[in-house]
């Protein structure tokens, strides 16, 4: 099965090809949120460099969140026009990060940045999940996994946006810049683990944990702190 895979949930973005359990092609960009502009060209290079055009891809994966608004609007609007009636994996954005430090001794925590002093997070340990995706506060999650007295690998570009505060952990490690934004190839990885999890391209959803900001602003002059609520994840 030749897969197309494409991620822009984040402040990176990147495109990867792959030919059943083999890695045709990949791309990589940390771009400072351009993926408009960049996306659709990454997706015709992959193909180019991986000698194939867009009829020979079987499927499509793609990272539908939790992350940039924006960003995984493009992603997913992006595998709908592409994808036809072929079908489509909706990909976690904090397991494919979580899958990059997988051989990590202890915690995998990948943290997105979600603003206003939070971050997207999940817990991992040895590959299995231990938390539910959710937006926290930092300080919260840090008192959560100091507790739970394991080393603890950070991925993702909120582990880049809080170096200095993770700095002050004893038991926090960061990942190596060149490893800590989400690889394609990862989520390929999870979507060709997960036959059963493919849709129509018509059903592909963004994975939302709040409201876009400006639904939450409008939500908060209008006094609707319920309706907000109801966007958790």
């Amino acid at each position: 099965m030749v897969l197309l895979t494409l991620d822009a949930s984040s402040s990176t973005a990147s495109v990867c090809v792959t030919r059943d359990d083999a890695l045709l092609y990949e791309s990589y960009l940390h771009n400072g949120r351009m993926h408009a502009a960049v996306l659709l060209p990454m997706v015709e290079d992959a193909l180019r460099c991986a000698g194939l055009e867009l009829r020979d891809v079987d499927g499509f994966a793609c990272v539908v969140g939790p992350g940039s608004f924006t960003g995984v609007r493009i992603g997913v609007a992006t595998v709908m026009g592409l994808a036809g009636d072929k079908p489509c994996a909706p990909v976690d954005a904090l397991e494919a990060l979580a899958a990059q430090g997988a051989d990590f001794p202890g915690l995998v925590c990948p943290i997105l940045d979600a603003r206003a002093g939070q971050v997207y997070a999940a817990v991992f340990e040895g590959g299995a999940r231990l938390t539910d995706d959710a937006p926290v506060k930092l300080e919260a999650l840090l008192d959560d996994l100091r507790g739970r007295g394991k080393p603890c690998l950070f991925l993702g570009d909120g582990a880049t946006a809080n170096l200095a505060r993770l700095a002050q952990e004893p038991f926090a490690r960061v990942a190596p810049e060149p490893l800590r934004g989400l690889r394609a190839s990862f989520a390929a990885r999870l979507a060709a683990a997960r036959p059963e999890t493919y849709v129509s391209a018509a059903a592909l959803r963004p994975l939302y944990l709040r409201a876009p900001q400006a639904e939450r602003a409008r939500n908060a002059r209008l006094g609707l702190a319920g309706e907000e609520e109801s966007h958790g994840g």
